[in-house]
């Protein structure tokens, strides 16, 4: 294998050093084809093997830029060379070698996947040259545009994920504000299995759900996706209380499949005629309560997270008295699992209680918006996870 080339430190960039692969068996055109890559001019490090087994091990060792790749070898020939090479290394250049008698081989290589050919016995190094260049270039482009197809797929994916986790509220006459967020976390912005729903009753009644699926990434968010639209419809259909968080526990175990998936939620059923909200911990932690005297963490007792031993989950209830102006924060825990600013510990309900006693009064969007924004501001990225905040609002502000 040749050694870069070295240069100045200071001064202009060097051109580009290939890494190019030649896969040849007969010992002679591997040593015409490396002294006519020394005339191009190039900076190259070159290696050469003489099968395909020896050139997989070196595909999986190491970056290549170009295959220089011969039709016929001791293991493998034709356009299954350039198959079984393209498959090896589906990003990577790859240059035929055919004889001359092989006056198809050419456009057939080209077919099959190659960037270019070359006729050994009636390439020059000007030839060879541009090849190489024009070869790579070719390859890279492809490939960056493979990439940003798939980065637009995956934005689409995700913002139809984000539309389930985030739909718009079911209110007829409630006169409740409410108040939704939704952030992916920060690496990569991959959704994951957090998800909320608000939705009126026919009884006049406001129920609202908060829940969070372990882990991360396109299946997290499908269960996340799957559980929000079962709440949706259970509601609807008139289940609430244990029985609807068993529903929704026999749902998730038919669509988690072999994955130990399980989701943590609140419930919540705010009665504005009788004052009262009445709420379910699945797993999750209590929701704060906003009033006149301040922001604090209500008492709720707790049953377990969906999906952790089936059927055999309790989901005790707890009555709150509501003020008659106020507002109930329901939040996944992306909220108070960052670090709370450059000390070590986390956030936490404290830290986020403090939080808000900081905050200037504002509207509940505006609020939201700060807190979340504060919160961030503290972790400066250090821990990422999703993020999903609802706020009710009701009454006189």
């Amino acid at each position: 294998m040749n050694a870069p080339v070295p240069h100045a430190p200071g001064g202009p960039s060097p051109a580009p050093v290939y890494r190019i692969l030649l896969i040849e068996d007969d010992q002679a055109d591997a040593l015409l084809v490396e002294e006519l890559l020394h005339d191009t001019g190039l900076r190259f490090d070159l290696t050469t093997r003489t099968t395909l087994a020896q050139a997989r091990t070196e595909l999986a060792a190491s970056a290549i830029d170009c295959i220089l790749l011969d039709l016929h070898l001791p293991d493998v020939s034709g356009t299954k060379a350039i198959a079984a090479v393209r498959e090896l290394a589906p990003h990577t250049a790859v240059i035929v070698l055919t004889g001359l008698s092989e006056t198809q081989a050419g456009a057939e290589a080209m077919a099959a996947g190659a960037q270019d050919y070359l006729v050994k016995g009636k390439v020059e190094a000007d030839l060879l040259h541009r090849t190489v260049r024009y070869a790579v270039y070719r390859s890279q482009t492809e490939r960056t545009a493979a990439d940003a197809q798939k980065a637009r797929l995956r934005a689409e994916e995700n913002a139809r994920l984000e539309r389930g986790l985030l739909p718009q509220p079911i209110l007829s006459t409630s006169t409740v504000t409410v108040t939704t967020r939704y952030l992916p976390s920060a690496e990569r912005a991959l959704l994951g299995g957090d998800f909320l729903d608000v939705v009126e009753g026919d009884d006049g009644l406001l129920h609202a759900v908060v829940g969070d699926v372990s882990g991360h990434g396109p299946d997290a968010a499908a269960l996340g996706v799957c559980l929000r639209i079962a709440w949706r419809s259970l509601v609807l259909g008139g289940h609430h209380g244990p029985g609807l968080l068993h529903l929704m526990e026999r749902i998730l175990i038919a669509e988690r499949g072999p994955q130990p998936l399980f989701a943590t939620c609140t419930l919540l059923t705010l009665d504005q005629n009788a004052a009262t909200a009445t709420l379910y911990l699945a797993g999750h932690h209590e929701p704060l309560l906003t009033t006149a005297e301040g922001t604090r963490e209500l008492a709720a007792a707790h049953g377990m997270a969906l999906g952790i031993a089936p059927e055999h989950g309790t989901w005790p209830a707890t009555v709150i008295p509501l003020p008659a102006a106020g507002a109930l924060t329901l939040y996944t825990d992306g909220l108070t699992e960052g670090h709370n600013g450059p000390r070590t510990e986390r956030l936490g309900v404290e830290g986020l209680l403090t939080l808000i006693r900081n905050l200037p009064a504002a509207d509940p969007v505006a609020h939201v918006d700060r807190l979340i924004e504060e919160t961030q501001t503290l972790n400066a990225g250090r821990h990422t996870d999703d993020l999903a905040v609802l706020r009710l609002d009701w009454g006189d502000k």
